[in-house]
């Protein structure tokens, strides 16, 4: 193992308890001392790292929780119900796969394609539960990943009737009972929700097993706090509609999350910003003030248990229903505290700034914040909060005049019925006033000055310029992986920029969220290099085996001359650094990444992914980080800190917006009102591009309102760049030409509408997206391969894109700027 994977293994495994969720605790944990244990359950000894596709990273070995639990000394009386689960769930895998095979060809689809990211779920067994020992654990996994959403069926977002019947007899079979969950997202925990000891242990990287070891133990201790609110599957809203292939109505509005349980009181098992630990701490607040804008809560945390540990201080703010209803209340800022001793006490600081919290005003089109009292509330969850002050503002103040740049959505959003309620006067508490001209702020941004890079572009070729804005493309089926594997440079990587350029160096791009995905293993011979180990496996690869054609000519396997390893370290999932509420922690996080970067030569990580839970479902929840945009915006922006801390390295955001369901993605449109997509959906890439200027953007596959996001001139230059003052490289998803298909409501994207609308990287590129640019620059027409399916009116139309070689030369001219800042 090489020093960089020792070294930040250690990071991870000592941070991991941070990202652990205690959802219950009668006190009976942690155990003094490790003795006799009965362990049972799927993930005990199949534990998950993490989610799948472009989120899997290949480290070198992942620590199971039992492999942890026997490291630190356990005896664990469980192993042939272990040993008798496997074969259970050997059994239902071979089931599984063979099954989705068959559908896949019934459906005429590859079979990688048809199941990557499929929900396999958990089985159903009739174990004996013979084990004995000073306490039980019983482990509930979950798989989700990118290209499948989850489904609310038992195994999945529902326990099966073998978790429920073994957790209930465990509970009270032994005094000491914990109920562990090694999951990416949310399971409805109702059935069993009296258990006394609860643990989300959600899924964290190469280190997991060892980490859970040590809080079991108390040589550490969770600290982690709930980034997403967990309830009964039938108390989420059903408002809007979710899943459906072609259009996905977003009728909730702003009332998403917590958003919506605390303005129409429906009290979740789990509220947002939820976590116990080992000890207990009481908050007081000390002092409100405010600078202008600003404003700043002091309070005083102390721990008032046995146990060290760390607290969260929340700060929300419920605004005045004016003419704008609000929800009850919003996350304004937060704050984790150090290692508080028992008995001990730390002074905590909060600030915020006011604007932040400007609502979207359509009559006006600009942000605003309505005159009134905006009501401060401080706490550890948004369900545990007092009114600590009062900010007034007397007139409503407009923040930014912006522009409309999403269509009407067809729908008028829902309204909180509590918005009409008359709110209770708070006369017995601080008050600080805030002025309007406090509050305003600059409409637009200065814009980059692209002139020497332009001067660099303007001498080369019509087709140099097209192959500029495309990635540096191959015509094997491998190099047009949806997975994304396409570098030739570095093995396993998602892919690059051209290489046809002379004298312009190329960008490598990695995959992400947690960690790098390289090929593990690498092979070379006098042919060049090639992954003796893919860099996707699992299901992707195991469903690849029979589907991938062999290349032709191949009469035997490659046999390298020589051979290297490219084990990167896999990191929490983006949900569990978001659990930890610790910027400081997510930028050491990325740190890891630029380093690894480094050794590797990566220039943009495809990560972190910052869009919104806006229903459990989502298939690629595990590797967003909130339902809030506020922790999900300030957690990304510390991620791109430590990453872009590393000269020549940058991150790349995404899925820039809306990317909330994997249901046809290519060919779905998000219908979001303007409102709900500024203050819920866009806020988060606002936090972060205005904090930390990611030198990556990556656009979303689906469409919104209409128009897909890559070639929307609206959303890349009007909000993106004038508004935003965006100065990074946008870029595509992995668009492959040959995925398109021409039987959907909405089209996929192409290369030259997603140029001329300010999307300048469009991957990973192919010949048919080359020809498609040529013939928009010379002749104004779509270039073979655009026919596609615009709503039902334009069936059987071609569609029509006229590009400008200005508009070429201005996107080539941005991808040079943003080269030779990384190279």
């Amino acid at each position: 193992m090489n020093q960089y994977e020792i070294d930040h293994l250690a990071v991870v495994r000592v941070n991991a308890p941070e990202s652990m969720v205690l959802l219950k605790s009668d006190g009976s944990f942690p155990l003094s001392h490790p003795g006799r244990l009965a362990l049972y359950g799927a993930g005990a000894r199949r534990t998950v790292k993490g989610g799948s596709g472009s989120g899997d990273v290949n480290s070198r070995h992942v620590v199971t929780i039992e492999e942890g639990l026997e490291n630190a000394g356990f005896v664990l009386t469980t192993k042939p119900w272990l040993d008798a689960y496997d074969d259970v769930a050997a059994a239902h895998h071979r089931r599984f796969v063979a099954d989705l095979k068959r559908r896949a060809a019934q459906a005429g689809i590859p079979a990688p394609e048809f199941g990557m990211g499929a929900v396999e779920a958990a089985p159903e067994y009739d174990l004996p539960l013979a084990g004995t020992g000073d306490a039980a654990v019983y482990v509930v996994s979950r798989e989700s990943g990118e290209g499948n959403d989850r489904v609310a069926q038992r195994g999945d977002v529902l326990l099966t009737h073998s978790e429920i019947r073994d957790i209930q007899v465990l509970a009270a079979q032994f005094e000491r009972f914990l109920l562990v969950l090694n999951v990416g997202g949310v399971v409805d925990l109702s059935p069993v929700s009296h258990v006394p000891n609860i643990l989300l242990l959600s899924q964290l990287g190469a280190s997991i097993g060892d980490a859970f070891a040590d809080v079991l133990l108390g040589r550490s201790y969770p600290s982690g706090k709930l980034s997403t609110t967990w309830t009964a599957w039938e108390d989420y809203p059903s408002i809007g509609n979710f899943g459906d292939p072609d259009d996905t109505y977003y009728r909730e509005g702003i009332y998403v999350g917590y958003r919506y349980f605390d303005s129409v009181g429906v009290a979740p098992l789990f509220p947002f910003g939820f976590g116990l630990g080992y000890t207990t701490f009481d908050v007081e607040v000390r002092a409100v003030s405010s600078d202008h804008s600003l404003v700043s809560v002091q309070a005083a945390v102390t721990n008032t248990g046995e146990h060290a540990g760390k607290e969260v201080v929340q700060v929300y703010v419920s605004a005045p229903n004016g003419r704008l209803d609000q929800p009850h209340q919003v996350l304004a800022g937060f704050a984790k505290t150090d290692e508080i001793s028992a008995g001990s006490t730390e002074r905590v600081t909060v600030t915020f700034d006011l604007a932040d919290l400007a609502s979207y005003d359509a009559a006006a089109v600009a942000m605003v914040l309505e005159a009134g009292e905006y009501v401060i509330r401080v706490g550890t969850s948004s369900r545990d909060t007092e009114v600590c002050a009062v900010v007034e503002l007397s007139e409503t103040a407009t923040v930014r005049r912006v522009h409309q740049v999403l269509a009407d959505p067809g729908f008028t959003d829902f309204t909180s019925p509590q918005y009409a309620a008359p709110r209770p006067a708070y006369n017995q508490v601080p008050r600080v006033l805030v002025t309007a001209a406090d509050l305003r702020r600059a409409d637009a941004c200065e814009p980059v000055d692209l002139a020497d890079a332009l001067d660099h572009v303007s001498g080369l070729s019509d087709d140099e310029l097209c192959h500029l804005v495309l990635g540096d493309y191959g015509d094997s089926a491998m190099k047009q992986s949806v997975i994304g594997q396409a570098s030739q440079t570095l093995i396993g990587a998602a892919g690059q920029t051209t290489t046809a350029i002379p004298g312009l160096p190329s960008l490598i791009l990695a995959d992400g969220p947690a960690g790098l995905r390289l090929a593990p293993e690498v092979g070379e011979d006098a042919d060049g290099r090639f992954a003796l180990r893919p860099a996707l496996g699992g299901l992707y690869a195991e469903l690849r085996e029979d589907d991938a054609p062999a290349q032709a000519g191949e009469t035997a396997p490659r046999r390298p001359q020589r051979s290297y390893e490219q084990y990167t370290t896999a990191l929490p999932i983006g949900t569990a650094i978001a659990q930890t509420w610790n910027l400081t922690l997510a930028e050491k996080l990325g740190d890891i990444v630029g380093a690894e970067m480094e050794h590797f030569g990566v220039h943009l990580w495809l990560a972190p992914a910052v869009n919104l839970h806006r229903s459990i479902l989502c298939g690629r929840n595990f590797e967003y980080f909130s339902e809030d945009p506020l922790l999900s915006g300030q957690v990304a922006a510390a991620i791109a800190r430590g990453v872009q801390a590393h000269p020549g390295r940058g991150v790349t955001i995404k899925h820039f917006a809306c990317n909330n369901q994997e249901a046809n993605r290519l060919h779905s449109c998000s219908h979001v009102s303007e409102r709900a997509a500024r203050e819920l959906y866009l806020r988060s890439f606002e936090i972060t591009i205005r904090t930390d200027q990611p030198h990556g953007l990556m656009t979303s596959y689906n469409l919104i309102n209409g128009v897909h996001t890559s070639e929307s001139s609206a959303l890349l230059e009007t909000l993106l760049r004038q508004e935003w003052g965006y100065k990074g490289l946008v870029m595509t998803d992995w668009v492959i030409d040959s995925m398109a298909r021409t039987d959907q409501r909405y089209p996929r994207a192409i290369a030259a509408a997603t140029i001329k609308a300010g999307n300048e990287l469009f991957m990973p590129g192919c010949e048919n997206d080359r020809q498609n640019l040529l013939a928009a620059l010379h002749t104004g027409n779509a270039a073979p391969g655009g026919k596609a399916h615009s709503g039902e009116e334009q069936r059987g139309k071609e569609q029509r894109v006229s590009l400008t070689r200005e508009e070429l030369e201005k996107q080539a001219a941005r991808i040079v700027r943003i080269v030779r800042r990384l190279r």
